[in-house]
């Protein structure tokens, strides 16, 4: 018998037209989801899965399957393959809404779903209301002519992405080329249907995640009734920002049930509470209208990205009215500051500059992917973890990668909290796209959504076209071998097609609809200039470095103008291993441990050995081949980023791939899917310092070069200290220096005969120092010899003083990783290198008590695991 239950809407209150504003009442209670009857091979397959079940709404087939305990989760062990056949399953959700006589009283009742997963059929009482085919999108419905007194059964069946398509896919002779193959067999290599349907892109799989491909009610749903008139999307422009003014506009698209005078009030409150008002009475028309109110504020408070200022905010409300009776409103939060994307021509081609309130910005950042697989339920805390690490790692920019989906509000409401500049691409990830009018249509529905929800968020900076559909489409081998099969007629009309939507739809929807930040076609492009991904133009992804299996000094090859994408990757810590996998699962050829690391369908860890091999001697162990893993990453991303930093002005921005983890596993990211920082965010925050020195060793020299982000000047000195595994200086060059606001300058380049005087290169290391007064503000450790150096016991004694922990080396100790085990601790510093005779002191955050982590801490550098005294 099917389990129902009633959403009751009697909060709904019947009142005179224009008495009663807007109401709204959440669909998030009592629903239920089966296979939906006409699927009869996997009712029969899977007969537990055919009865009605508890749902989550909003939340997925998937997740709603694993909480009924019918599939299991994902993420451990092998068990990604045994929930495969989820995503090729037709499902229905069902509720039952009870319409009160106050209900269906008011003029007009819509159904709202702001997200359905993704081919959905909608009914209400039987009568068919909506097709839905975008994930992206909002859809509403008007219901009042459907809805009856009483019970009202609501009905959702969601067809399988992959079987709607695949007909159409199988019979094409030139499918579209797409992402990521299926490694489980339900579409044949090169016959993806991904390309083809607008949802988020990673659910087919990528090279740091699983293949789930999601059904449900991603977003919440909703009853809303309202009257004579409501707000459908609200807005806020700058018209112009001076010291003394800044000239709003509070924009707002209304529709309305006839032609009648309204009035829009305006109030924005500033920072310090001080509240500005303006209004307006106009005449709207019989659906929709636009309505524009000019407000102007005095003094305005300028919002800054992190590390050049505050982060002031102002609320935004706007009040339609019938001059009496508030009949909606709606409520918008921004900051105040101007962007420019510079883009001078210079003699290395042409810049690829934010420029900030008049300041140029280099970018310091990294890409974020999706939080989890299953969208719905990522809290709000695990997104404040990661933007938290962004801020306290010296970032200033996040890349929303275009993969994904557009993220909720919580994301963009840190971002502007924390000064986060978000580069934003639109959700295109890497697939070609279908050239016909009904796909643009629905794209252009999606953009003008999206970019009216978030557009007042003063940390959005830059909306992008996509990511790499562009450079794909003109780099990558298997689109040029498309190109030949489908000749030149084909070529011309799909191109025609991408250039229509990046070009023309999505620039149209973000330029016009949120003038104040910047619009880019695409992630790598130069704006329809060139051919994208080059260094002397535009954004680029670089990834000749572990792609190609260059060496990482490839990353000094050249100084493109932003750098968007670059990476290495490493293991997450024991810890989080431990999550999926058993200790007969730790070696890197394992099943479980292959099925956890995507690049390469999971051969991806002969690359890692392949980079640790690079540079550090064979892991005896797994557990050293985790810890080496994870120092390779940290080491070559620091020069890379470093590097970045030293061709200022050329190079404007580095962003390195990527900050999160979708899932737990072998990856990219700089913090894992459970928060847990890997060695790269430690280093981070290094490199990303506001004052920083790099040291680029390459052809037997080493050039110094000094950073600043600072607005003004700074009186520094650098030195270069050469000395042996035990203490000894070898050498010393020391110089004042005067660091030029926002700068980068060379001030050395010293030869491997100066630089290591003689030494063992065994034993020997050059120390690149950036000193303020007597504080070391930046240090780089640089070897001669890394693979082969000889480096002893580091003799490390640690002390406790409650939840401070000190840590000293006798002798040279390097990438020192404080490891707790199975307790769960976070040092405050980890991933460094102690100077003979340097101390070290952090604060470990921790529940556990100060006896069971002195117990539980151990010590590795790359000589090995430590003897720690006490």
């Amino acid at each position: 018998m099917r389990r129902t239950a009633v959403l009751l809407l009697a909060a709904i209150v019947a009142t005179p037209a224009w008495a009663a504003p807007r109401t709204s009442v959440v669909l998030d209670k009592g629903w239920s989801m089966r296979i939906d009857p006409a699927d009869t091979a996997a009712a029969k397959a899977h007969p537990k899965a055919a009865r009605w079940l508890r749902a989550t709404v909003p939340g997925s087939a998937q997740t709603d399957l694993m909480a009924a305990k019918i599939v299991p989760d994902p993420y451990k062990g092998l068990n990604e393959a045994k929930i495969q056949w989820v995503g090729l399953t037709d499902w229905q959700y069902h509720t039952v809404v009870r319409a009160t006589p106050e209900l269906l009283a008011r003029d007009h009742i819509d159904l709202v779903f702001d997200g359905l997963d993704t081919f959905a059929e909608v009914r209400l009482n039987g009568t068919r209301l909506l097709a839905a085919d975008n994930a992206h999108r909002r859809w509403r419905v008007p219901v009042k002519a459907v809805l009856k007194p009483g019970a009202n059964d609501l009905l959702i069946t969601f067809r399988s992405p992959i079987r709607t398509l695949q007909p159409m896919v199988l019979q094409a002779k030139n499918p579209l080329p797409g992402e990521y193959d299926s490694i489980y067999g339900d579409e044949p290599m090169g016959k993806q249907t991904s390309p083809y349907i607008r949802k988020p892109k990673y659910q087919y799989g990528w090279d740091w995640g699983p293949r789930i491909v999601t059904q449900g009610i991603w977003r919440p749903a909703r009853i809303e009734a309202w009257d004579d008139a409501r707000i459908e999307a609200f807005r806020v422009t700058q018209e112009g920002l001076t010291k003394s003014e800044a000239r709003l506009s509070a924009e707002l698209d209304v529709v309305a049930g006839e032609e009648r005078p309204v009035t829009v009030q305006v109030a924005v409150t500033g920072p310090d509470g001080r509240v500005t008002q303006a209004a307006r009475t106009v005449t709207v028309a019989a659906g929709a209208s636009h309505v524009a109110v000019p407000v102007s504020v005095a003094n305005p408070q300028r919002w800054f990205p992190a590390g050049y200022g505050a982060q002031p905010l102002y609320t935004v409300k706007a009040t339609l009215t019938d001059g009496t009776t508030t009949i909606d409103t709606a409520q918008r939060r921004t900051g105040l500051r101007t962007v420019e994307l510079r883009r001078e021509k210079d003699a290395q081609g042409r810049g690829f500059a934010f420029v900030v309130n008049g300041i140029p910005v280099f970018a310091k950042g990294a890409n974020l992917i999706p939080f989890d697989m299953f969208p719905a339920r990522v809290p709000e805390s695990q997104i404040r973890t990661v933007m938290a690490g962004a801020r306290d790692a010296n970032m200033n920019m996040i890349r929303v990668w275009g993969g994904g989906y557009y993220l909720d509000d919580a994301f963009y409401d840190l971002a502007d909290q924390m000064g986060l500049m978000v580069w934003q691409d639109f959700m295109f990830g890497g697939a070609v796209t279908p050239p016909d009018r009904d796909f643009r249509e629905t794209v252009r529905i999606e953009a003008e959504e999206q970019v009216d929800r978030l557009q007042a968020h003063p940390s959005i900076v830059l909306w992008s076209g996509n990511n790499e559909v562009l450079s794909g489409w003109a780099n990558w081998s298997d689109r040029i071998a498309f190109k030949k099969a489908v000749g030149a007629d084909e070529q011309e009309r799909i191109g025609v097609g991408m250039a229509v939507i990046f070009d023309r739809v999505l620039r149209d929807a973000a330029e016009r609809r949120d003038p104040d930040a910047v619009y880019w076609p695409g992630s790598p492009s130069n704006n329809y200039e060139d051919k994208p991904d080059i260094d002397g133009d535009g954004d680029r992804h670089y990834w000749d470095v572990w792609g190609g299996k260059k060496p990482v000094e490839a990353y000094l090859d050249s100084c493109p103008r932003f750098m968007s994408e670059y990476g290495l990757q490493s293991m997450p810590e024991m810890k989080t291993i431990r999550t999926f996998a058993t200790d007969a699962d730790f070696s890197p050829t394992s099943p479980v441990m292959k099925a956890h690391q995507k690049f390469l369908k999971g051969e991806g860890n002969d690359r890692l050995l392949f980079y640790i091999r690079e540079k550090y001697p064979e892991p005896r162990d797994f557990a050293e081949f985790v810890y080496l893993s994870q120092v390779m990453q940290a080491e070559g991303i620091e020069l890379a980023a470093l590097h970045h930093r030293a061709c200022r002005p050329v190079t404007m921005g580095s962003l390195f791939w990527q900050i999160n983890d979708v899932w737990p596993g072998a990856s990219w990211a700089s913090i894992d899917y459970y928060g847990r920082w890997k060695a790269l965010q430690f280093r981070a925050r290094h490199f990303y310092a506001p004052l920083a020195i790099a040291a680029e060793r390459k052809d037997g020299s080493m050039k110094v070069s000094l950073i600043s982000d600072a607005t003004v000047s700074t009186e520094a000195k650098w030195r270069v200290r050469t000395l042996d595994v035990d203490g000894k200086v070898v050498a010393t060059r020391e110089e004042a220096a005067t660091l030029a606001p926002l700068s980068a300058t060379a001030v050395a380049t010293l030869s491997d005969a100066t630089l290591f005087a003689g030494g063992d290169p065994a034993r020997t290391i050059a120390v690149a120092e950036l000193l303020v007064g007597d504080r070391v503000t930046s240090r780089v450790l640089v070897s001669a010899a890394p693979k082969t150096m000889t480096l002893p016991d580091p003799g490390l004694a640690a002390t406790w003083d409650g939840d401070r922990l000190t840590l000293t080396a006798t002798k040279l100790a390097r990438a020192v990783w404080l490891d707790f085990g199975k307790v769960e601790a976070t040092p405050s510093d980890n991933a460094f290198d102690l100077l003979p005779g340097e101390s070290v002191t952090v604060t470990v955050a921790s529940k556990a008590s100060a006896v069971a982590l002195r117990r539980a801490l151990s010590v590795r550098t790359l000589a090995g695991v430590a003897a720690v005294k006490s």
